[in-house]
């Protein structure tokens, strides 16, 4: 028989909110351990009024949410509203019916899944602006439709939706650096995996949550959270890229927070895995990483600790190597880049590169190349009187590339 996996959501919420173990949670309430660990069973019996706004407070979430079912005869039916129908409206989307209707078919997760495949292949080509609120609608669906679904339906069905909530987290990061409203997200992301009972995708969102921490400075976070996405890697089984990609970011995080030397490390150790290879296949949602990838994951971190000669051939490898349709690497490419030439003292050749990004980003906008080439031109402050250098700034800081900024 299947191990009973108990309040899947108040253990996704705890992780998520970097509390990595019962007792962790436990302290921050002030409450014994023992209690932790019934809420998070499989009848989590309803907290006590003071303990319960303390734990609402320090999740974010309310308890219904939490997967707390309200005493007093006012219990919802946990078969036709979840937790995931209360996020929805939690943002302000469109309410969900509390009501039951017809119990779905088994082909809803087939045609469920194909808008969310349609959504990830779009995010590499349309605008975030455009993209950001057809993925929130989508996963409203994914919200009505869940309640009414049962068996392996259900499970594919949760899947796609935490890949949905996964996507419009990560448009909410690194599109429209908006990292309070993607922890959020994030956060439902998990739960959904937790009701799909998908470990690598759980894994994945866990990762993705690491960097939220990591560019406020806070590694600790940042680390605790990757530990979390490792354990849950190796339930998976996850393939080589997987483990790979694990890596890559953590070597972010530390890079972030100063600790190049240790991100060149996992940067190496991801080489070595991708070189090993493994058994297992990667998930197809995985499509945001690659060797040429973590090439310039390897790049920005060579350029951060002042490796310039080995960060240029690495990242002009990268450039080269890159598919065409990867219009949003090639802007953080070659911001890098920039970046590159501003330290070697070339002020000509980085606004040459800073250029490039910036007419790439007007046909596709990506906040996290934007923000690689300003790195870049505050680079340059020693050469701001040079004539590429205020070339540079009458693009950057031309009418259309600030409106453009600002509005996203």
């Amino acid at each position: 028989m299947a191990r009973p996996a108990g309040n899947t959501r108040l253990k996704s919420a705890r992780l998520a909110a970097g509390y990595p173990s019962q007792q962790a949670l436990a302290d921050a309430l002030g409450v014994g351990v023992r209690q932790v660990r019934r809420w998070e069973s499989d009848t989590p019996p309803w907290p006590q009024p003071e303990v319960g706004q303390a734990l609402t407070r320090l999740l974010g979430q309310d308890l219904e949410s939490l997967g707390f079912t309200p005493p007093n005869g006012l219990q919802a039916d946990r078969g036709r509203r979840t937790v995931l129908t209360a996020t929805a409206a939690a943002i302000g989307l469109a309410a969900v019916p509390t009501q039951a209707v017809a119990v779905q078919p088994a082909t809803v997760a087939a045609d469920y899944e194909a808008v969310t495949r349609s959504h990830r292949r779009l995010y590499w080509s349309v605008a975030p602006s455009t993209l950001h609120p057809a993925a929130l609608a989508h996963a409203t669906l994914g919200c009505a439709l869940l309640p009414e679904t049962t068996g392996q339906t259900r499970q594919r069905t949760a899947a796609a939706l935490a890949e949905t909530w996964l996507l419009a987290g990560r448009i909410e990061f690194f599109d429209l650096r908006d990292a309070d409203r993607a922890q959020q997200t994030l956060l439902r992301a998990l739960q959904a995996a937790g009701e799909a009972d998908d470990s690598l995708l759980g894994s994945a969102i866990l990762a993705h949550t690491a960097f939220i921490p990591a560019w406020a400075g806070d590694r600790d976070a940042a680390v605790e959270r990757m530990v979390a996405a490792r354990t849950y890697a190796r339930r998976g089984p996850a393939s080589a890229e997987a483990l790979a990609w694990l890596d890559a970011v953590e070597a972010e995080c530390e890079t972030r927070c100063g600790n190049t030397r240790t991100a060149l490390h996992l940067i190496g150790h991801a080489e070595d895995v991708l070189a090993t290879g493994s058994e297992h296949d990667s998930p197809e949602w995985m499509d945001w990483f690659s060797p040429v990838r973590l090439a310039a994951f390897k790049g920005n971190t060579q350029l951060q600790a002042g490796h310039l000669p080995q960060a240029r051939e690495t990242l002009l490898g990268v450039l080269e190597a890159l598919d065409p349709s990867e219009e949003k690497q090639t802007t953080v490419v070659l911001g890098d880049l920039a970046a590159v030439e501003a330290a070697a003292g070339d002020p000509e050749a980085a606004c040459r590169y800073a250029l490039r990004a910036l007419d790439q980003l007007e046909r596709t906008w990506y906040a996290m190349g934007m923000d690689r080439v300003r790195e870049a031109r505050r680079a340059l402050a020693p050469h701001q009187h040079e004539r590429c250098v205020r070339e540079l700034d009458d693009r950057l800081y031309g009418w259309s590339t600030t409106v453009s900024a600002l509005a996203r």
